[in-house]
């Protein structure tokens, strides 16, 4: 069964096509796209930058302070980012004001993914000895919370990425608990926890094809997994070039990706 995945799969590869750093940009930390020529990108002192596919800055944020995976696209091109300083989410629209949108209480918000499929937004989050994902719908009105599995085992320890898959699971990348899917439901799906012991997940996307992407910085790769949690093979290794892979995304087009020194690749895929 694995080999025949395997020969399914193989075939999607990956070719570089241009790597450039952005100015003043101190490692990218998060990448999300938005429209076929733009990205947001956060770096590691809370800023936040909006490119063109060739590195020049459109425009830039400050920020109190965010996490590793702290900014999203609505899909009516609001940027929406967590603040874990002041445990706020901010939205900004696009004639660029800037308004407090969720306030979680005593939950840290780390991580935000707006739904392509209902525009709900799935945020990871830490509390005291705690951790979470909430379900917000578009107005910012709590729909659910997912802590624990069936048998009462907490899910998560940091939830510092997240995103959804094309079948509705959420997709997180947590430090110590791997890669944690769950269902549109939040029932546990599967977790993930690397080839290696020493596997520690940082930026995680999917794409069109329902892959799982993710980012394992120390060991510089970029995992492939179905959507079933198998794992398939190496996408990305040294040999394309990748070292300190930390952040990952992808749109119909182009895969992207950023490393803590500051340079992004762009892959086209090849099906």
């Amino acid at each position: 069964m694995k080999e025949d995945r395997e020969k399914q799969t193989q075939p999607l590869s990956v070719t570089k096509v241009r790597e450039f750093n952005i100015p003043d940009v101190m490692g990218i930390l998060h990448i999300t796209s938005y429209q076929s020529d733009r990205l947001w990108i956060s770096d590691k002192y809370g800023n936040l930058v909006q490119t063109d596919l060739l590195g020049n800055v459109i425009q830039k944020i400050k920020t109190s302070g965010g996490s590793d995976g702290h900014h999203t696209v609505t899909q009516n091109g609001d940027l929406i980012f967590t603040d874990i300083v002041n445990k706020v989410i901010n939205k900004t629209t696009q004639d660029n004001n800037i308004t407090e949108f969720i306030k979680p209480g005593v939950w840290v918000p780390l991580s935000i993914h707006s739904s392509h499929i209902n525009g709900d937004l799935l945020v990871g989050m830490t509390g005291y000895r705690e951790a979470r994902v909430t379900r917000y719908n578009k107005t910012g009105r709590e729909v659910e919370n997912i802590q624990r599995d069936n048998r009462g085992q907490k899910l998560y320890s940091k939830p510092h990425y997240i995103t959804e898959n094309i079948n509705g699971d959420i997709c997180t990348s947590d430090y110590t608990k791997g890669v944690v899917v769950v269902n549109k439901s939040g029932q546990h799906r599967f977790s993930y926890k690397g080839q290696k012991s020493k596997f520690r997940p940082y930026g995680i996307c999917t794409d069109v094809f329902g892959h799982i992407l993710v980012c394992d910085y120390h060991a510089n790769f970029v995992h492939l997994l179905d959507q079933d949690g198998q794992f398939l093979f190496l996408l990305l290794t040294q040999q394309q070039g990748i070292h300190g892979p930390y952040s990952v995304c992808a749109d119909e087009k182009n895969l992207y990706v950023g490393q803590l020194q500051g340079t992004l690749s762009v892959f086209k895929f090849l099906q």
